[in-house]
């Protein structure tokens, strides 16, 4: 497989109603869009997940734009892909850029994309996944009063989430977490912080114990795991890391000391799809729990999501809620949506762009640069 040339397109998404989590509020998931083609015509299209604002981590999307038209697209000049080991050691040619794992991940997943088309091989099999449905699960950003979140995992709960994750902050932890759990006893219910938390809170992140919650997610520092070991230490609700993996190398020293029992995998996070299957065969190996995460992404992230999920070591369930969840128009047809109750089917697509509705990204889009080779 040889690329011909490479699209960006920057597109503005309104959600279906305001996100909220601690460090912040999203109206609109400003996002990039990355094409491959290549020069037999397959097309592979994937999802650059960095922000509008740098909250989540420093990525956003003014930096990513920079970064793939001149400096990661660029480097693709020349490059050949044969077989699966080569789109693994594709991530290899962008050693040299520090950092920038969202703009990298839309690159790389973009060529396995086009390689699942052009070869004729479901993403699925290419990543190595062996499960046609995976359970799925929702997050809930914060809300304005305890009656509305238990009427928003109610109706999660209706709608046949197998899980429920809610976002908290100081002031808006122990007691609606209890509201939850003593409303929906027998729930899975995890609890993120994104990073609301330090070591001075642990008195509070105790109580947390009570509630028999799955996990807790990144309570402290967004690029840490020391402190994340000292506190799996006072507290008996199990860790997940999901800020602080960032790579394969970050993942192996959490485990190492203690910090974590279970990891949040996000391929846009961790630099794409090779590095993801990286993660998750050392997470097999050593036992920790591992489900994949979801970014507000559109249908085309969401299809890669359940692509990667189709993994054996993906045991818990994942962010992926269907298309309506967070868009009212989303980027595919047909949209993603329930197998059956509270399970998405992984389907055997050979490449994702071919569900793509290019009108619908004409509608939405902001910007386009063309990349040849």
């Amino acid at each position: 497989m040889r690329i011909k040339h490479g699209t960006l397109r920057r597109l503005q998404m309104p959600l279906r109603e305001p996100f909220v989590t601690s460090y912040g509020r999203e109206d609109a998931r400003d996002l990039i869009l990355v094409e491959i083609e290549t020069t037999d015509g397959a097309i592979g299209i994937a999802e650059c997940v960095a922000g509008h604002l740098p909250l989540y981590t420093e990525e956003t999307t003014d930096g990513a734009w920079f970064v793939l038209r001149d400096v990661l697209l660029p480097m693709l000049r020349g490059v050949t892909v044969a077989t699966r080991a080569d789109l693994s050691c594709v991530s290899d040619r962008f050693r040299s850029v520090r950092g920038h794992a969202m703009a990298k991940a839309a690159i790389e997943m973009a060529l396995w994309d086009a390689f699942s088309a052009e070869q004729g091989i479901p993403l699925r099999k290419l990543l190595g996944g062996t499960k046609r449905h995976v359970p799925v699960g929702i997050s809930i950003g914060m809300q304005s009063s305890r009656e509305q979140w238990i009427a928003r995992v109610s109706d999660s709960l209706e709608q046949g989430f197998q899980r429920v994750k809610v976002k908290i902050a100081h002031g808006h932890d122990i007691a609606v977490l209890r509201a939850l759990r003593n409303a929906f006893p027998t729930l899975s219910l995890v609890a993120d912080a994104n990073s609301a938390y330090t070591l001075n809170d642990v008195e509070i992140l105790r109580q947390f114990d009570a509630l028999e919650l799955a996990m807790i997610e990144q309570p402290l520092g967004w690029d840490d795991l020391i402190d994340h070991a000292a506190l799996a230490k006072e507290i008996r609700t199990p860790i997940c890391l999901d800020e602080s993996i960032r790579s394969d190398d970050d993942a192996r020293k959490a485990i190492a000391i203690g910090a974590c029992r279970v990891i949040n995998l996000k391929p846009g996070r961790v630099g794409g799809f090779a590095e993801a299957l990286r993660i998750h065969d050392r997470c097999v190996a050593s036992g920790v729990t591992l489900w994949c995460g979801g970014m507000l992404e559109t249908g085309i992230g969401r299809l890669h999501n359940l692509a990667l999920s189709s993994l054996p070591g993906f045991s818990y369930p994942g962010d992926m809620a269907p298309s309506a969840r967070y868009f009212r128009e989303d980027l595919i047809d047909p949209p993603v949506a329930f197998a059956h109750t509270g399970h998405m089917a992984v389907e055997d697509l050979c490449g994702v762009y071919s569900r793509v509705v290019a009108s619908r990204v004409l509608r939405v889009q902001s910007d386009v640069s063309v990349v040849p080779f």
